[in-house]
């Protein structure tokens, strides 16, 4: 049994780090700054294609995600909160011997301070990331690289996120998939990305975990 957690918008709450990052560098770039609410669907794909999306596919992506990132490694990333009902969650999931890993479209080093800092670490058995290059940050490639890393069956393993991404990365390696609506994708979206179940609370997240991780093959599906 192996649960694949993505993060932001799933065991966190990133909004307001993430959203003031994103100012900072629209404001150092000299470009109109949106109110917080207007950014939220950052949350959740990789950094760079939300940059490229937000500024036309300038030139000025790359210097965008520099600025970002030089404030969220900061401060940004602390400005952060763990959803209620999420430690309580991973320990029952621990206690009951599922293998739990991160995969998030995040910087992997910012991804260990923020689970560091929350002690969410304990937990799991390995935190995996994008790189400062970008590599892995499409949850396609991410999944795949646990995969050869940690050379487990997707067919007993979930991936459990709040975008249509984590649904997608999911699906195009072998997984079945949970969409969480506490987080900053639509139930139309989770829906149409091809999640296996629809869960409101993490307080109900356990059982179709341990449903979905049994030993029903899947085929990866072709990307």
């Amino acid at each position: 049994m192996i649960a694949l957690f993505d993060l932001d918008g799933t065991l966190t709450d990133p909004k307001a780090g993430i959203t003031r990052s994103v100012q900072y560098a629209l404001d150092r770039l000299g470009r109109p700054v949106p109110e917080a609410d207007e950014l939220t669907w950052m949350i959740g794909p990789p950094l760079i294609a939300g940059f490229t999306e937000l500024l036309g596919g300038t030139d000025e992506v790359q210097e965008a995600v520099r600025l970002y990132r030089e404030r969220y490694g900061d401060v940004g990333l602390f400005e952060n909160e763990v959803y209620a009902g999420i430690p309580s969650l991973l320990q029952n999931l621990h206690e009951r011997g599922v293998r739990l890993y991160v995969a998030t479209s995040k910087l992997h080093i910012f991804a260990r301070r923020i689970l560091d800092h929350f002690e969410l670490s304990r937990f799991f058995i390995e935190i995996y990331g994008s790189e400062l290059d970008n590599r892995n940050a499409d949850k396609r490639d991410l999944i795949r690289h646990i995969l050869e890393q940690e050379r487990f069956d997707p067919a007993g393993a979930v991936m459990i996120g709040d975008r249509k991404h984590d649904a997608i990365g999911a699906r195009t390696n072998g997984l079945a998939s949970i969409g969480v609506t506490w987080g900053y994708g639509s139930r139309q979206e989770l829906l149409d990305a091809g999640v296996a179940r629809l869960v409101d609370s993490p307080h109900d997240l356990a059982e179709p975990i341990l449903t979905l991780t049994g030993t029903t093959p899947r085929q990866a599906a072709t990307p």
